[in-house]
């Protein structure tokens, strides 16, 4: 469907259906107040920004009667015309909540991806999302992550076998762990969370498939990356932001996870117009 990168997200119409349902219940007073009035209609971007949901928006303003003007993924600059189209002006108005909410969310989440997607464009570092995201809007977000240039890590618990500090108590050692998830025969690799590099050397001893070096310093980062690097892929997590993530893509990490991707991302605004 025009206004989309490809892969599309797994299931948003139903999503998006569900939500018109809970905005609109058992009908708009407002809106049909205009009834038989027909009009013109345009959705503008109101700062800079990437653009996300152009194309569940557009199935929400009547489908064939929108049209997009850009794809998902398209740089956004103030007053950039995002859609466009005419209808019944009770359809369009009862509709117009609901678009501009999952444009303004998801627009603000590939906004502050490509941010840091950016920040590290020097480095062969990646940037990865992480399972913070708001709840029912996994899919979704993940999607406008992609949007925005970034990779998704797991997308949830059952695509791969994340080793944490909770699971090493557990288990009884780092070890132990590992050996576990190696005796467990699942067609999964094994990531583990480790903060010193004695524990990621234990770690990559024991089978790990990759290190999820957690809250470390740049100079600790910089000691795993000389004992490791090119030998396991290296993952920094842990008080990303954007004024840090280039010193620690700096330091030869492969990848740098954020969840504030999906979890603190602001809103990028959005207004329609009609005439």
């Amino acid at each position: 469907m025009k206004g989309f990168i490809e892969p599309e997200p797994t299931g948003w119409k139903e999503h998006a259906l569900a939500e018109l349902e809970d905005d609109i219940g058992p009908g708009d007073p407002s809106a049909a107040l205009l009834e038989a009035t027909r009009c013109e209609w345009r959705i503008e971007a109101q700062a800079e920004g990437i653009a996300a949901a152009v194309g569940i928006a557009a199935w929400l303003l009547i489908g064939d009667d929108a049209v997009p003007l850009v794809n998902d993924g398209d740089a956004l600059s103030p007053g950039t015309i995002v859609l466009e189209g005419e209808g019944r002006a009770s359809e369009v108005l009862s509709r117009e909540r609901t678009a501009l909410n999952y444009l303004m969310l998801l627009s603000g989440t590939a906004s502050l991806t490509r941010k840091y997607v950016q920040a590290v464009s020097h480095t062969s570092c990646r940037i990865l999302d992480t399972r913070k995201t708001v709840p029912g809007m996994r899919r979704l977000q993940k999607y406008a992550v992609r949007c925005g240039g970034a990779k998704n890590h797991r997308f949830a618990l059952y695509d791969g076998i994340m080793v944490k500090d909770n699971h090493i108590v557990a288990a009884g050692s780092v070890e132990a762990a590992i050996k576990r998830a190696k005796e467990a025969r699942y067609l999964l690799r094994t990531e583990v969370e480790v903060t010193s590099l004695d524990m990621a050397l234990r770690a990559h001893a024991a089978g790990a498939d990759v290190l999820l070096l957690d809250n470390m310093s740049c100079e600790e980062l910089k000691s795993v990356v000389i004992e490791l690097g090119g030998k396991v892929p290296l993952e920094a997590s842990g008080g990303v932001s954007l004024e840090t993530v280039a010193k620690i893509a700096e330091t030869g990490v492969d990848f740098v996870s954020v969840g504030a991707l999906t979890h603190s991302a602001p809103a990028l605004p959005f207004h329609l117009e009609v005439s």
